[in-house]
């Protein structure tokens, strides 16, 4: 993978003020790389991240698997979520509501998307079907995060919007325990990001090149 930079990495792992002026820091860093990826290093890593995920043993044993639409040059998920639902995989797709809470609804193949523009931020693709309401996320057996990077630790970058901080804290007060998965590009593959209290680490990361995980496959 070529096109991709390499983001410097910083031993930051505090909470507070600090800790969320570095994470404003490092999604710069990361989105500034992201957005010099050419479409054709876009499109070669989306397939080469789709054939490592589906060997991923939680995505192996999955029945319901809540995922996302990949925008803009983030790692493709298109071609996942297709073979997912190929596989006979339930798959979740968000809703951002107004409150930036996720709603969810079935993804039924690429007719089944909406594009939705949310006043000036970025336009979603979302399912035009029925919406199942936040606590759907509840029965899934993975969830696939979007991310900016993920450190050592299994702590990860989001993009600060705050949505799967809400997704992650409805499963932690259910008592859900899904596989946490986020997906990447190889250099968001860092030492340390930053991390404050609220935040949860990923059981694995998928990338282009592989996976790399960070619990047991079997760990809650």
């Amino acid at each position: 993978m070529s096109g991709l930079g390499r983001v410097r990495e910083r031993p930051v792992e505090h909470g507070g003020p600090e800790a969320e002026g570095d994470k404003r820091t490092l999604r710069r860093e990361f989105l500034g790389v992201r957005n010099r990826l050419t479409t054709d290093v876009v499109r070669e890593a989306a397939e080469a991240l789709a054939e490592h995920a589906l060997e991923l043993p939680e995505l192996v044993r999955a029945r319901t698997v809540a995922a996302y639409v990949s925008v803009e040059n983030e790692p493709g998920t298109l071609a996942l979520l297709d073979a997912l639902l190929a596989r006979g995989v339930r798959v979740l797709l968000p809703a951002l509501l107004p409150d930036h809470d996720l709603d969810w609804g079935a993804y039924d193949g690429e007719g089944s998307l909406a594009r939705v523009q949310h006043g000036g931020k970025m336009a979603l693709f979302e399912p035009s079907g029925e919406r199942l309401g936040p606590e759907a996320v509840l029965g899934a057996d993975v969830v696939l995060l979007p991310g900016l990077a993920v450190d050592a630790r299994g702590m990860r970058l989001g993009r600060g919007g705050g949505s799967y901080d809400r997704v992650l804290a409805r499963l932690e007060r259910a008592g859900a325990h899904p596989a946490l998965v986020v997906l990447l590009y190889d250099t968001e593959v860092v030492g340390r990001v930053p991390a404050e209290g609220h935040d949860r680490p990923v059981q694995a990361v998928v990338t282009p090149s592989g996976t790399r995980r960070f619990t047991s496959p079997d760990a809650p």
